[in-house]
């Protein structure tokens, strides 16, 4: 190769480096914005929270960042009485004002039944960047999510997917979970909750 090709392609590459690292930068810097613009973390309750009972948890308790709690109750999805998920060896993520997401081993789940959409993708700030699955029988409505490479903090979520209950029945240790009242967000209410929730409309800086 010529001495001026040589060159041309030293800059090349020198300016690609460039833009990349000035990405990684944007991204770092819009990962701390995000993170730092909650106003709620968990160390004290609003006025308007319920206080919650014996033996109840208030979703006002819960951390920002949030916290990966290990669930030993059995965990049941169907989908038109088929199921497609039992475990008992689910991850619960906890973050302040929304009732917990569940994350089920892929071990435990009926992969045959889930259906990746393609190019479906969205960041967490938390956790990294997602990808989305539908079921054969539900054509582009996505039903679970998944993070193949989440951040360091959030590892042990790699090889789980986490399902929405608005689409799916979904059950905890026998009890139907009823759905957060969200399009985008997927948390699980169980009986020993108290809120209010994060969800409806002007909440979503809960």
């Amino acid at each position: 190769m010529k001495t001026g090709n040589i060159r041309k392609l030293k800059n090349k590459i020198i300016k690609l480096n460039m833009e990349l690292n000035e990405n990684e930068k944007m991204n770092r810097n819009w990962l701390q914005d995000a993170r730092e613009s909650w106003k709620n973390t968990g160390n004290k309750r609003p006025p308007f929270a319920i206080e919650p009972k014996e033996g109840q948890r208030s979703v006002w308790d819960f951390p920002r960042p949030p916290i990966i709690e290990k669930v030993s109750k059995p965990v049941v999805i169907n989908y038109q009485d088929k199921g497609i998920a039992d475990s008992r060896n689910t991850l619960a993520v906890l973050e302040t004002a929304s009732p917990p997401t569940y994350y089920i081993p892929r071990y435990d789940i009926d992969m045959n039944a889930l259906i990746k959409i393609p190019g479906k993708t969205s960041i967490c700030e938390w956790k990294g960047n997602a990808v989305y699955f539908t079921l054969k029988s539900l054509i582009d409505q996505p039903v679970a999510w998944s993070y193949p490479n989440p951040f360091p903090e959030f590892s042990a979520l790699k090889d789980h997917i986490a399902f929405y209950p608005q689409h799916l029945e979904c059950y905890v240790d026998g009890n139907r979970v009823k759905a957060q009242a969200s399009k985008f967000y997927a948390g699980w209410i169980t009986p020993e909750l108290t809120g209010p929730f994060k969800g409806e409309k002007g909440t979503e800086h809960w």
